[in-house]
């Protein structure tokens, strides 16, 4: 029995041993709550600040700009509805801008927000390749904004976004900028100023760090209200005792990620190359999706035209190959994918979506094992197809 190639590192990677040896001794042996006022407290509380100033020096920004969360979905939420809710607060409630292609973390939080806030939402128009069109958030912006969140990476079609800029318009504008970056982190370069940010939220498990662990960077200045009440951490900015295993092995995940950034990004890029180029050359009806060039290193995205993409899935995995349809929060679901409809493909296309991302541990044997099994599941599918018409 071959081993099962996994494919689909953008839903989640596996813990870095480094990682899990860093984290061993916050759960048996520094075991206090950082909260806590004694020695136990005192030792636990050591360790999440040292993570937090690990984390700043990998976002060049303050420490106390750092703010520990269960994940990816909750900094979204913080980010937005916190701004959000505090700009209502202070009588400047403006418009959200956001972009079609977002993660639902931060596209059902704004709908949100105007559904029950009154709050004016507007979505800036995406090319064919998933990627903003300037001149018309240059007009979006011409309204009074509060805020605006524009992914960094997307987690569907691996398109990029030239997150400066816009981070630039809208501050030009007085409004404040989040950037959802969990697709991005360990590939792209995080460094806040760099960015010109307000907000950015990271996932631990998307670089080899548990899940139930993230970040939310929040520029010094930027006003929030808490989205839960209890006890007052992370400076009265966030609810929950602070687990401080997963901080310490978060850090550690993303100092190794910024360090060996360069050859994992080559390694990423390669692999990425290798499989476009295997699935475009022998697997019919395929179209890449996203940006050619401009995308996360670590991510490949197709549509078959004529397939449906969850069966496609399970046609792949009983052939040993671990993939996705469209995102891993919405695998499973018969509805087309959101996203790609955004980028002007049809429902029927948009059904058809598989995804690839790439990781440390994959190798060119998984990429041409790949590229067979989609060829494979695709052929087997068409022919289905037309047996039952």
């Amino acid at each position: 029995m071959q081993k099962q190639v996994y494919l689909d590192y953008s839903a989640s990677t596996p813990t870095d041993e480094r990682v899990v040896e860093a984290m061993m001794p916050y759960f048996s042996e520094v075991f206090g709550n950082p909260s806590s006022p004694h020695g136990y407290g005192r030792k636990a509380e050591q360790a999440v600040e040292d993570a937090r100033e690990s984390i700043a020096r990998v976002l060049h920004c303050k420490p106390n700009e750092v703010i520990f969360t269960s994940g990816g979905s909750e900094s979204d939420n913080l980010a937005i509805r916190g701004i959000a809710m505090k700009a209502k607060q202070n009588g400047k409630q403006g418009a959200l801008i956001t972009s079609p292609i977002e993660h639902s973390a931060v596209s059902r939080t704004i709908k949100d927000l105007h559904q029950v806030y009154g709050f004016e939402m507007a979505q800036v128009a995406v090319d064919p390749k998933g990627v903003v069109d300037i001149s018309h958030f240059e007009a979006l912006l011409s309204h009074p904004t509060t805020l605006v969140s524009v992914m960094y990476a997307n987690n569907e079609i691996g398109t990029l976004q030239d997150i400066t800029l816009l981070a630039k318009m809208t501050k030009q504008q007085g409004a404040y900028f989040h950037t959802d970056a969990v697709q991005g982190a360990g590939q792209l370069p995080l460094n806040v100023d760099v960015l010109g940010v307000d907000a950015m939220s990271l996932s631990g498990h998307k670089f080899y760090a548990p899940k139930g662990v993230g970040v939310l960077y929040l520029r010094e200045g930027v006003d929030l209200l808490p989205i839960q009440s209890g006890g007052s951490h992370e400076q009265g900015r966030r609810a929950g005792t602070l687990n401080t295993a997963f901080i310490v092995g978060m850090a550690k995940a993303l100092t190794l990620a910024q360090e060996e950034q360069e050859t994992r990004v080559a390694h990423y890029t390669q692999l990425r190359k290798q499989l476009v180029d295997g699935i475009l050359a022998y697997v019919p009806n395929a179209i890449l999706t996203g940006h050619p060039e401009q995308r996360l290193p670590s991510h490949a995205s197709f549509i078959f035209d004529g397939i449906d993409g969850n069966q496609l899935v399970m046609h792949m995995d009983m052939r040993g190959v671990a993939a996705s349809s469209a995102s891993a929060c919405k695998t499973g679901n018969p509805e087309p994918s959101d996203i790609l409809l955004a980028l002007g493909y049809s429902k029927e296309m948009a059904l058809g979506s598989l995804r690839f991302s790439v990781g440390m541990p994959t190798t060119e044997n998984d990429i041409e094992r790949a590229v067979k099994a989609t060829k494979e599941a695709v052929e087997a599918l068409l022919t289905l197809k037309r047996m039952l018409t």
